[in-house]
């Protein structure tokens, strides 16, 4: 799967869960690690964990390898490494403090 058929994927399984606020980040100029960054919000601890959790379900499902996920257990801010797209699901109150989206643009 190239980068940009991984990156419809990530958002649309992301979307599956009613993540919030989905944002994409562009990374090819700005990193050597992924190609694309996706930022999305869930609504509480639980949303936060069923939104990445389902994201990597689906992904092993078709095969795709997920190399790493962080965040898991605490809920606030969860991040999943599928190598050309990583996607961060925060907490609305985690997002707003780290503003993700204003560090990486």
């Amino acid at each position: 799967m190239d980068p940009r058929e991984l990156l419809d994927f990530v958002i649309d399984k992301a979307d599956d869960i009613k993540a919030v606020d989905i944002t994409t980040l562009d990374m090819t100029e700005k990193s050597s690690i992924t190609d694309y960054m996706v930022v999305c919000s869930g609504t509480s601890k639980r949303h936060v964990q069923s939104i990445a959790n389902n994201v990597a379900l689906e992904a092993k499902a078709q095969g795709i390898e997920v190399i790493g996920t962080e965040g898991q257990q605490e809920g606030e801010w969860v991040l999943l490494d599928l190598g050309d797209v990583v996607l961060h699901v925060m907490q609305e109150s985690t997002r707003d403090f780290y503003q993700l989206e204003k560090l990486w643009s």
